[in-house]
């Protein structure tokens, strides 16, 4: 009888154990994600470079930009459009699904005055800050 005893808490011992995986420790955890796909977080466009264009039935202060480049830099209601790190100017956008997406239009009396050509390069931002529109920032 202590034998049967025995082989009963043995087989009882083997059921509490879990069965162990096989094959090698590297493709066991081949299985398990890598930390950096747990926690993925969308990189947001905090700035953009576009063109400029000249557009005469602007104001001074405001400019038209695409809608989807609006949302994709989180545009409310002002930008921040700076030209060869040396000029800065703040307008009210105007969202038209007319104007193409790498593309601002700003009015061209302001932009010759400070002597920024049509087609030129600028890096175009949401605007947070409190001057007016239409104002050149200092640097």
């Amino acid at each position: 009888m202590a034998e049967e005893e025995e082989k009963k808490i043995e087989e009882e011992v083997e059921e509490a154990q879990p069965e162990r995986p096989r094959g090698s420790i590297r493709d066991i955890l081949a299985v398990i994600p890598p930390a950096t796909s747990l926690k993925a977080r969308e990189k947001k466009v905090r700035e953009k470079r576009v063109r400029l264009r000249y557009d005469d039935s602007l104001p001074p202060e405001k400019a038209k930009m695409n809608p989807s480049l609006a949302k994709e830099l989180g545009v409310t209601e002002k930008i921040e459009v700076s030209v060869a790190r040396r000029h800065r100017f703040v307008f009210h956008v105007i969202l038209d699904e007319s104007i193409e997406e790498g593309f601002i239009h700003v009015n061209p009396e302001l932009m010759e005055e400070h002597g920024v050509a049509d087609g030129s390069i600028a890096t175009v931002r949401s605007y947070k800050g409190t001057e007016t529109p239409g104002v050149v920032l200092p640097l």
